[in-house]
């Protein structure tokens, strides 16, 4: 009976913003995402556990339809990193080609690790962190009307764009910031990640073929040569 009291006020400290609620929070977003995107997804994943929350409330809801998930979030991860290379990223006067992973191309050795790295650190990590852990607290602060979810997505979109700046620079800032608006109101709409995953990391390795192969200029130029 004790051990069960004690576990429901771990609970409830955990899902409230006292101390204990905030300092999860802080490492979850802060300390994990600084040294290990996937160690804050686990950290999340705890949370959820401990915290006794809903694991739809972080968007984990089984898709009615497996493969149409798939496919969907792979083709829109495509197409969306096809637009931003050769459309929005040229607009906003960004270098074609990304400084920061060039190292990448034609790198064989270094591909297996970057290709982990997209699947399991950005398609995991990212969105159970910044969609489904930060829209869950900030959703128990602002309410679920549709000026909260607005500030929310707005909120995690430049958190997100920003905790890109250090390894990308400003043009990591523009991506990012454009994606989290993006992701951020489907999930506001939907309520469901399985797919954002499946985006997030076919958009990451999408960028990681084009690297490889060393297609960024020609993309990024195919539009507005």
């Amino acid at each position: 009976m004790t051990h069960s009291s004690d576990d429901e006020r771990l609970a409830r400290a955990l899902r409230g913003f006292g101390p204990l609620g905030v300092v999860a929070a802080l490492v979850i977003v802060l300390v994990g995402n600084a040294y290990f995107i996937p160690i804050a997804g686990l950290l999340v994943l705890a949370w959820v556990h401990l915290s006794r929350t809903p694991w739809r409330e972080i968007g984990f809801v089984r898709p009615r339809h497996w493969i149409v998930t798939i496919v969907v979030g792979i083709v829109f991860g495509v197409a969306f990193k096809l637009f931003m290379k050769a459309i929005v990223m040229p607009l906003l006067g960004a270098d074609p080609i990304n400084q920061a992973y060039h190292y990448l191309a034609g790198n064989r050795a270094a591909l297996p690790g970057a290709i982990w790295m997209m699947i399991v650190s950005a398609g995991f990590g990212e969105e159970t962190v910044f969609r489904g852990f930060l829209f869950e607290r900030l959703g128990k602060l602002f309410g679920s009307r549709t000026w909260a979810k607005a500030a929310i997505v707005v909120l995690t979109s430049a958190g997100f764009g920003i905790a890109h700046y250090a390894s990308q620079g400003l043009p990591g800032v523009q991506q990012a910031t454009i994606f989290g608006l993006v992701f951020g109101s489907i999930f506001a709409i939907t309520g469901r990640i399985w797919m954002l995953m499946i985006t997030h990391a076919a958009f990451d390795l999408t960028a990681l073929a084009l690297i490889y192969w060393n297609l960024e200029t020609k993309v990024a130029r195919f539009v507005f040569n």
